[in-house]
């Protein structure tokens, strides 16, 4: 079962500040090893991740799965947007959720970035993230995110 991580009102002077907290928590957690915080940071340098959407913008840092203890994902929704490389282009993109993936299996992590990219696009799905309470944010989430076959089906 995947873990889900939330915080917000957090603030970032930019994107390496995010994803320094990023390899801290989820170190701290234990759901990741000791090498995956300069892993996420050198995998955003060469891969940004920053994705402009049609309304927002969302970053999706993660990298190799063997930096994995267990499936995770930690949401952040800053207080303010932090800066992004863009994924698909040159310059950056101000982002107002981080969405960062901790996934044990390569397969799996394809799968969920699909789905993500799909979802996302969505603006109802983008709107009901960003304005969920901090404790219903996880739960949102899970059902309309990661596990929305299984929520259908109870």
């Amino acid at each position: 079962m995947t873990q889900i991580f939330v915080r917000t009102g957090i603030h970032f002077a930019d994107a390496d500040a995010a994803l320094q907290h990023i390899g801290a928590e989820m170190l701290a957690k234990g759901v990741v090893h000791a090498s995956y915080p300069q892993a996420l940071l050198e995998r955003e340098a060469i891969f940004p991740t920053g994705i402009d959407l049609e309304h927002h913008a969302v970053a999706i840092p993660h990298c190799e799965a063997l930096h994995a203890k267990t499936p995770a994902i930690y949401l952040i929704r800053p207080d303010k947007p932090v800066h992004f490389q863009r994924a698909d282009d040159d310059g950056e993109i101000p982002v107002t959720l981080i969405i960062a993936l901790i996934v044990e299996n390569p397969q799996a992590q394809l799968e969920l970035l699909k789905r993500l990219f799909s979802e996302l696009q969505n603006p109802e799905v983008m709107e009901r993230l960003l304005t969920a309470p901090p404790a219903q944010l996880g739960e949102l989430f899970r059902n309309t995110l990661l596990e929305p076959q299984l929520s259908a089906a109870s």
